[in-house]
């Protein structure tokens, strides 16, 4: 028995299980974790009952509860005894509830905790309704009546259905508006703001002579028309936007005028069929995945941060490629292998264990002081001394995660190009090729998919990465995303949203954890997914490039 225990061990089959064991874990904890995120994350759009009860606490008098599940616990008397509840002492443990009342307009207050045994005569009415909000967040109780401006046009039975075609009414205006004071009026902002640099640049260079600044003039004035245009359209959809109202009623009888316009979307889920809330959810996870934030990051959608994110990987995949692979190739194919070669591999291994935010300190001072303030006084005076790329934007967040991630791209291209047979190499002298044709036309196609991988341990990381970017160019709320239709269209000086940082805004930062909470699962979910079809994306060309060159077996 010792002999084969002995051999068995002399196999290494234990450290093949104990290998094998360690991964199964490790994809269950990933599995675990994923599911986790999800259920909690997607689980927030989900339009579920609202309940109506009476919480009645022993020497009080009772008052009515009106909205959503959010969560439950159990916790014991004691602690909610010592918090000056008067709970009964023979209770041990309780259940208590976190239901989301909305209605922070009129309570102050989004949420509210409930002990289990106090609440009474709990039922679900199916004429409450649930109203989204532009503002103040979600209101929960029951529709009364629909105003156009002064007059009332529907009460009773008939105020729901035209309730839900005045809110049609406005989110269509409200979608004319965004359209003229996003992109009309904002292209014609750009456009003076050029005029006006156009100007001060003339000025410095002593070439604004009168015939060259009459021009402008007459440009500006052009402009200026149609910016009256548009703001008279603006003024005329406005009316019309806050023309309707809807009189509603809280769970205590209070009343409370909804401005239409202030009004996402109402629905009523105690009285919805699955189907309607498979339509309601779906609804949802489109607004969340192509909308703009509100209410501080803790309501509406995420785009811009997606957007940004993707805009900020392509730009440093973009940088990193190039400069890694040149790098490699200098090291493997020209430098001499002696001390001071040695020497630079060893400082490229060392930087990949340089801390991220050392990366953000050095990119602010070097890349976003210097750098660009340098490139303001020599291109950009007449902005002066307003900052162009003298401030944190998009291109300095990709040079500085370039940066970040270079050690990553030489160390797996070097170790492709160590990997190409040397044969292959004096093959194409033989057959006359000189070196550099070589290189270019033989050794680099052979090592692409270990550029690839590179690449994608590159993107793996500089996807997640937060603490530097919140130094060179990430923001809490951009106005604008950097890529648009106005001159140069890409504009590699804005500021930008970021899925990490926004994890970390909304669920450190926001006014209001409970209703954020929701959304830190979802958006570190939609992370996860943005960085995997990125990663899949760059395995996928890997894959086709290793196809390509598999009978050489690099």
């Amino acid at each position: 028995m010792r002999i084969t225990v002995g051999k068995w061990f002399q196999g290494g089959s234990p450290w093949v299980w104990l290998n094998a064991g360690a991964v199964a874990i490790s994809l269950v904890m990933v599995v675990g974790l994923l599911a986790l995120i999800a259920v909690r994350g997607l689980g927030h759009f989900w339009p579920s009952a609202i309940v109506a009860a009476d919480y009645r606490v022993p020497g009080q008098e009772s008052r009515q509860v009106l909205g959503q599940l959010a969560d439950s616990e159990t916790v014991s008397g004691e602690r909610l005894r010592g918090a000056g509840l008067p709970l009964d002492p023979s209770l041990d443990v309780v259940e208590r509830s976190l239901i989301k009342v909305g209605n922070r307009d009129v309570t102050g207050s989004d949420f509210a905790w409930v002990v289990e045994p106090w609440l009474q005569d709990a039922h679900y009415p199916e004429n409450v309704m649930a109203v989204e909000r532009r503002e103040w967040g979600n209101f929960y109780g029951y529709l009364k009546a629909v105003r156009e401006a002064d007059k009332t046009v529907a009460t009773g039975d008939q105020a729901w259905e035209v309730f839900q075609q005045r809110i049609a009414r406005a989110l269509a205006i409200h979608d004319q508006i965004y359209q003229i004071e996003k992109h009309d009026i904002g292209s014609i902002n750009a456009r003076l703001e050029r005029l006006r640099l156009k100007e001060r640049g003339l000025e410095l260079k002593g070439n604004a002579t009168p015939a060259v600044l009459a021009g402008i003039q007459a440009e500006r004035a052009a402009l200026d028309a149609e910016y009256k245009v548009l703001e008279q359209q603006l003024g005329k959809l406005y009316v019309a936007f806050n023309r309707d109202s809807a009189v509603a009623e809280t769970a205590d009888g209070q009343e409370v005028i909804l401005s239409m316009g202030k009004v996402v979307r109402a629905y009523q889920p105690n009285a919805m069929g699955l189907v309607d809330k498979l339509a309601f959810y779906g609804d949802k996870l489109w607004e969340f995945v192509s909308d703009d934030p509100r209410e501080a990051n803790t309501e509406g959608g995420i785009f811009p941060a997606i957007f940004g994110t993707v805009m900020m990987v392509i730009l440093m995949s973009i940088i990193v490629t190039p400069f890694g692979v040149i790098a490699a190739v200098y090291l493997r194919e020209y430098a001499g292998q002696g001390f001071m070669t040695r020497s630079i591999r060893i400082a490229v291994n060392n930087l990949a264990g340089v801390p991220s935010i050392v990366y953000g300190v050095f990119g602010l001072g070097f890349f976003v002081y210097f750098l660009g303030g340098q490139m303001d006084q020599l291109f950009f005076p007449a902005a002066l001394p307003a900052p162009t790329f003298g401030t944190p934007g998009l291109m300095w967040a990709a040079i500085t995660l370039a940066l970040l991630t270079l050690p990553v791209v030489i160390v797996a291209t070097e170790e492709g190009l160590s990997r190409i047979p040397r044969s292959v190499r004096e093959g194409s002298l033989a057959l006359g090729a000189t070196k550099a044709e070589t290189l270019w036309r033989v050794v680099l196609p052979m090592a692409s998919p270990a550029m690839m991988t590179g690449l994608i341990l590159a993107v793996a990381r500089a996807a997640g990465e937060v603490a530097p970017l919140m130094l060179v160019g990430v923001v809490k709320l951009a106005p604008s995303l950097p890529l648009d239709g106005n001159y140069p269209f890409l504009h590699l000086d804005q500021k930008f949203m970021h899925l990490g940082f926004h994890i970390y805004d909304v669920g450190f930062q926001s006014p209001n954890v409970e209703a954020a909470r929701p959304l830190v699962y979802a958006t570190a979910l939609l992370l996860v997914i943005v960085i995997a079809v990125l990663n899949l994306s760059a395995v996928a060309i890997r894959n086709s490039l290793r196809e390509k060159y598999k009978t050489l077996e690099v």
